[in-house]
């Protein structure tokens, strides 16, 4: 079986990253599929299982730790854990498609370490920390408090994206589009000899 490509996109909250990753899934000739990650946190509203999370209680997710389940993992907060199960990236690789991931900065780098030949690691940067403010609080979905929380750690997130293969500074998203889209496409049909 061809192992596919794997294709990381990291970002502060708020720089457009899953705006981005939808996009590149709507184009068929990609041949992309969206990695589902698990976590032990309950499902929130409409969530469904297998299609937005992989649910898992923290008994369960441990255990996976344990039996080194997971490419990669992270505890958020106390016994509230995410991660993209082996298992997730071998289900993709069957269906002969490239597994794209929108995944924080810490996860992202972690896959591009396990798979360093196989793994196309972009960062979307906004084009600055007051933008990215303008744009958390346009949403209007979080508190004045939680936004501010987001700011302060975007800016830990945005020192570490020299470490990643490419970054895209999310300034005009037609452009954003198009310069993630031509990377995608030029790592994709890349041959390579890493089987």
């Amino acid at each position: 079986m061809k192992k596919g490509k794997l294709l990381v996109f990291s970002a502060p909250s708020g720089s457009g990253k899953t705006t981005i990753v939808r996009h590149l899934l709507a184009q068929k000739e990609l041949n992309l599929e969206f990695s589902i990650s698990a976590t032990s946190r309950a499902k929130r509203g409409e969530e469904i299982e297998g299609k937005d999370y992989y649910f898992l209680d923290t008994k369960s997710f441990k255990n996976k730790i344990k039996n080194d389940d997971f490419l990669e993992w992270e505890e958020v907060y106390r016994d509230n854990f995410y991660g993209t199960l082996k298992s997730e990236i071998e289900r993709i690789w069957a269906l002969g498609k490239n597994v794209i991931f929108d995944i924080d900065v810490s996860g992202g780098l972690r896959i591009k370490r396990n798979y360093p030949e196989k793994t196309l690691a972009i960062f979307v940067k906004p084009p600055s920390i007051d933008e990215l403010k303008i744009r958390l609080k346009k949403r209007k979905t979080e508190s004045e408090d939680k936004i501010n929380m987001r700011v302060a750690k975007a800016s830990a997130e945005l020192a570490t994206a020299p470490l990643f293969d490419e970054i895209v500074v999310n300034e005009i998203l037609d452009d954003a589009l198009t310069e993630a889209y031509n990377l995608v496409d030029t790592f994709i049909n890349q041959n390579d000899n890493c089987e």
